[in-house]
């Protein structure tokens, strides 16, 4: 076997597409399940299909033709903003888009004319976390702008809290989206069928009885892939955790000090590292680097074992309290969604189904 290689549990990420379609059911909440994560790795799409995803979304394009080169015939939604230089592979392969710039819905209608296609669009709607989104104040003309393009059909609203500013979800900024499709449907007479309240953190929501009546939709990557609400990291109801798992190899093991040896400046990312001099420990170093993964991302299995840092292409770990260590010895660790992310989209980790 060749490491370093992430172990995905194909079941469970099944079992966890079952339950919380059937979960978010149960609040009238449609899901559309995210492939990002994993990079549109087919055998997962399809045990996310199997587990009654009936709508997909990704930020790349680049995924989206994966998917449909696999056979994916679902709606499939292009998450992130599309840029005016895809417009055309976007009509091609996406049924739809999450979007804020009218610029670009125009030119997505005038493509869409010469494809002979309608291409679906949820307006993204900013409410706090200041990353894409029209200000509530503008969304009755933008709207105003969309329905009357070709070729263009607007189908919602949507927003997202906790990628970049962190805000919580809430209350207030998921009924914001309520009260503008409200409006939306008196103003111009029609019926606003998707109102894409958030991603996995929403969840949360549930349990606090704190979601705004009338979200039919979120968008889940994390809960169905690790089967974790990413706000609290909590297990979600029914659903299952290590779904994937990253298996590591040992190649150096020795007795070192805890200290550099020598004036410290910045590493090779240009960081000054901090460390605590604690004498001499026991340190292995595993093949397995920044260029693979988000490293702060990573958990060892066995909580004996501390992640020291690492460079490009080593880990380091304190392995001083555990005695079965040896080069070669397999290091197997659990992860976050950045973490699994970027192990995913690096060609140098191999991934196995188990």
């Amino acid at each position: 076997m060749n490491y370093p290689l992430i172990e995905i549990d194909i079941k469970k990420i099944r079992d966890n597409a079952y339950y919380i379609v059937d979960y978010c059911s149960k609040y009238g909440i449609e899901v559309m399940g995210v492939a990002k994560g994993v990079c549109a790795f087919i055998p997962i799409v399809k045990a996310m299909q199997e587990g009654g995803i009936k709508k997909f979304g990704d930020s790349r394009i680049q995924n989206i033709k994966v998917m449909r080169e696999a056979g994916i015939r679902e709606p499939i939604y292009q998450l992130r903003l599309p840029m005016l230089s895809e417009v055309e592979d976007v009509i091609y392969w996406a049924d739809g888009s999450l979007i804020s710039e009218v610029e670009t819905i125009k030119a997505l209608s005038e493509k869409a004319q010469s494809y002979g296609k309608v291409h679906k669009i949820i307006l993204m709607v900013e409410v706090g976390d200041l990353r894409e989104g029209v200000m509530p104040d503008d969304v009755l003309s933008v709207v105003g702008d969309i329905i009357g393009l070709p070729a263009i059909k607007f189908e919602g609203l949507g927003t997202n809290v906790g990628c970049y500013g962190g805000v919580l979800p809430s209350f207030e900024n998921t009924k914001i989206l309520v009260v503008l499709a409200t409006d939306i449907e008196k103003r111009y007479g029609i019926k606003v069928n998707t109102i894409s309240g958030g991603t996995t953190n929403t969840l949360a929501l549930f349990k606090k009885g704190e979601m705004a009546p009338g979200i039919n939709q979120f968008r889940l990557g994390y809960a169905i892939l690790l089967g974790v609400d990413n706000t609290n990291f909590q297990t979600l109801p029914k659903a299952l955790e290590n779904t994937i798992r990253l298996k590591t190899e040992v190649v150096e093991l020795k007795v070192k000090p805890s200290y550099p040896i020598g004036e410290i400046g910045e590493d090779a990312f240009g960081n000054i590292p901090v460390h605590e001099d604690r004498g001499p420990i026991k340190r292995a170093i595993v093949a397995l680097g920044k260029q693979d993964c988000r490293i702060e991302g990573l958990f060892s299995l066995d909580e004996s074992i501390k992640i020291l840092g690492a460079s490009s292409d080593h880990l380091l770990l304190d392995v001083t309290e555990s005695d079965s260590i040896r080069i070669g010895s397999i290091i197997e660790f659990s992860m976050s969604y950045g973490a699994m992310l970027s192990l995913m989209t690096s060609k140098y980790v191999k991934k196995v189904i188990v």
